[in-house]
Parts: structure tokens; sequence; C-alpha cells
């Protein structure tokens, strides 16, 4: 496989701002990538943004099944060129926000039905980073593992915790549903072309059950949603303007000492397990 300059140069590429491109150019973190990412011949990996697809390469040599999903059309003719021998490779012209991620499954002639999850493996576009997470989050019942490259201040958030200012909606629902680490930092000279900020590659493993268990998981998103949705207010304030509120006859001091949480408090310094009280609490009274 050529080097990611050589393959740049070879079939003159110009980085799209607009898609969020920036290329891996040192090899040995991308390796480290996938070392840390736990593939096995058993495995069927999503690779996200393949762009050059050195990466892609790499994870074939290990995995049973690569899906490397592209959506720029100049970068899905280089996938095609440059893993053209590797037999294990399926390229696929596609979002990751619309794939359809149960439809792996359906495809796969080999698939034992007793496992139905992909590990999924990306340097993706800092600019839907997290609602790429949050996809993933939803789609937990058909994904093991993360292993992504973020933006440092997007992965600080991520793996906050309570009472930090980088803790909000993003710390709180990936620590409900997965167990997130930190791999490495990533220089910005790593990259073409040079981003203004440093990375950070996190891996995240998906938890068989939730941390703790919620009567509306829905609902749940909507209540720390509404808890940090003016950061510098109390919870009380900001439960009181909002439409959660509007069709509830409970007064909402009660629902708060239902929960067993001061409203005076404000929404970062609360931990999951009070999000999870304060939401059934809402949810309970809402639905009696």
């Amino acid at each position: 496989m050529n080097s990611p300059r050589a393959i740049l140069k070879k079939y003159e590429i110009h980085p799209v701002k607009g898609l969020g491109q920036s290329f891996l150019i040192d090899n040995n973190i991308t390796s480290k990538i996938v070392n840390v990412s736990d593939i096995t011949s058993d495995d069927i990996v999503v690779e996200i943004g393949a762009g050059l697809g050195v990466m892609t390469a790499m994870i074939a040599d290990r995995a049973r099944k690569v899906i490397a999903l592209e959506i720029d059309p100049k970068l899905i003719i280089v996938l095609r060129e440059e893993l053209k021998h590797v037999h294990n490779v399926e390229i696929l012209k596609q979002d990751v926000l619309t794939y359809d991620f149960p439809s792996v499954f359906q495809e796969d002639r080999y698939h034992d039905k007793t496992e139905s999850k992909v590990k999924v493996v990306g340097n993706i576009p800092y600019n839907i980073s997290s609602q790429i997470l949050l996809k993933m989050i939803a789609l937990r019942e058909h994904v093991s593992s993360m292993t992504f490259m973020f933006q440092k201040e997007v992965a600080e958030r991520i793996t906050a915790s309570p009472g930090t200012k980088q803790y909000g909606l993003l710390s709180v629902l990936t620590a409900l549903y997965t167990m997130p680490s930190r791999v490495m930092t990533v220089p910005a000279s790593c990259f073409f072309p040079k981003p203004k900020v440093d990375s950070i590659v996190l891996k995240i493993n998906v938890r068989q059950q939730p941390l703790w268990k919620i009567k509306d998981e829905d609902f749940f998103f909507t209540v720390v949603k509404t808890a940090f949705s003016k950061r510098r207010k109390t919870l009380i304030n900001n439960f009181k303007s909002s439409d959660l509120m509007q069709s509830l006859e409970s007064d909402i001091h009660v629902l708060f000492r239902t929960a067993n949480i001061d409203g005076q408090r404000r929404g970062e310094t609360l931990t999951v397990e009070e999000f999870v009280r304060l939401s059934d609490s809402i949810f309970t009274a809402q639905n009696s």
C-alpha cells in the first residue's frame, strides 16, 4: 500500500473543507488505532470515512470483512483502485448518518445469527463527530465498540466528569451506555491539511446493559438536554420554562424532592444516576 502522501500526489487529491477532510498521514498512528481496535478474523468492521484506504487495508488484514464508507466520489475512485486486490473490503459511497447498520447482517452470508454487532473505526469528520457518536449510541444493539479520532475539545467533553465545564449531554449519554477510554493524543502535525487543534483517539466499548435502568430512554434524553439548555441557570429554572413541564399538574419542586435532587443545582453537577432518578420522577408524573 502506498503512503498517504504518495496517494494524495498520485491522484492529485485536494481536501474538501466542506466535508471536513483532513487526512492522517502518519502511518504509525494509523497502525496504533487499528491495534487498539482489537479486530479479529471473526469481526465485521465498518470504517467511517475510508478516505485514501490506508487504514482500510490495515483493518482488512485482520478482519473477516470491512465495509468502507466514504462520501466523496473522488475518493471512492481512489479506494477502488488502491484496494482492488483486497477481496474482503466492500466500498460504499455512503453517508454514515444515513447508513443502515442492521443491513450488514442481512447481507452477510457467513453471519452467525447469535452475533449481530460490528466494530466501528474511523478518523471521523470533526464537523459531525457528535452526531456520529449519538447515532452509534442509538445503534448500540448492533455495535460492540468504536475507535474514533475526535477533535481534542470534543473528546474532553465525551469523557468529562460531573462538576467540570466540559460535562454535558455527550458525557452523560456516553457514560450511561458505553465505557470510553483515551488511547492517545495526536498532534495536528500528523494531518494534511494541518488542523488548528490536536486530536484524541478514544476507544469506546458499548455496555451490554446501560449503567442504570431507565423507564423511558427517549424521555431521558429530553430531560438531560433540558438540564443543560442554559448552563448558567439552575435546574428548576431550566425545567420551569421547558415544554416538559407545560402539561404536568405536579409541582416541579415535588418532582425534584421525589428524585432527592436539589433544584437549585446546575445540570453540570448531576451524576448519571441522578439524571436517571430525575427523568424517572418526571416521567412517572407525566404518565400517572
